[in-house]
């Protein structure tokens, strides 16, 4: 059974969630908001959408670039359209969510590399800026390889990686490498086998790049985990900054009081 439309209001498009000076198409920044509503269940399965004219008004955007978007869509099989009776989102598929777990992490890495498929977007040499070199222990300035990598749960994006190698790690890897492999296992065979990590965990809002990478609006929340990795002497041989779909990963942390003490579980 369709369901009408949600009232403008609760639709919540304006014409600033839309920047024509960004590198993202229009048609697609269209495409991520309305996607990212019927995510968060804004617009249920067989709830019928807004006209491309309202969605037009709302939004201040051409009817051009809305019936792209639309079309977008339901190429991606987000809704059906109808001749005569418009377009209705289709029913959703659970999404499968990948876990990962404090006390067990390097082997929940491994996990995900197996799980996941990977997708190298850039390797290059890079200056390492004030928060890169801290974090690796090396000079404001000095040259650092910045590996870009999206990571899918099949044909759905998962995660957007942007991590920073110290160049005597990164000499020993190449591109095809980078695609094809888990960072976890190329430090490894690096000789820069990762002792211990530190993490930080936290939500942001997706920018251009994370946003396109995960095809999701601008500004939408993301868990963010920020996380050194440091071989046995303490050097350290990554920064990441790993970006998640919030509803597509987790973290496990189970914690139990021990002859006096709190010990970390899974």
């Amino acid at each position: 059974m369709t369901s009408s439309p949600p009232t403008d209001d609760a639709l919540d498009l304006r014409p600033e969630l839309l920047d024509d000076r960004l590198p993202i198409p229009l048609y697609h920044q269209v495409r991520l908001l309305l996607a990212e509503r019927i995510r968060r269940g804004v617009f249920p399965p067989g709830c019928l959408l807004p006209g491309e004219h309202q969605i037009a008004e709302l939004l201040g955007a051409s009817r051009i670039t809305i019936k792209r978007a639309m079309n977008e869509l339901a190429d991606a099989g987000l809704v059906t359209r109808h001749r005569g009776r418009g377009t209705v989102v289709a029913p959703q598929v659970e999404l499968p969510v990948v876990t990962g777990s404090f006390s067990t992490l390097m082997d929940s890495l491994k996990t995900m590399g197996h799980e996941t498929q990977v997708e190298l977007l850039e390797s290059r040499s890079v200056a390492a800026d004030s928060d890169v070199a801290h974090a690796l222990a090396v000079s404001p300035g000095a040259p650092v390889r910045r590996i870009i990598r999206l990571r899918r749960l099949g044909e759905t994006p998962f995660s957007y990686l942007v991590s920073w190698l110290p160049e005597f790690v990164a000499s020993g890897c190449d591109d095809a490498a980078f695609a094809e492999q888990s960072m976890l296992d190329l430090l490894e065979r690096a000789g820069a086998t990762p002792h211990e990590a530190e993490l930080w965990i936290s939500s942001v809002g997706a920018d251009t790049a994370a946003a396109s990478a995960l095809q999701v609006a601008i500004g939408s929340p993301l868990l963010r985990v920020e996380r050194i990795m440091r071989r046995a002497d303490g050097e350290p041989v990554q920064y990441i900054h790993a970006h998640y779909h919030a509803d597509r990963f987790r973290y496990h942390l189970l914690s139990r009081r021990e002859d006096g003490n709190w010990q970390d579980g899974a």
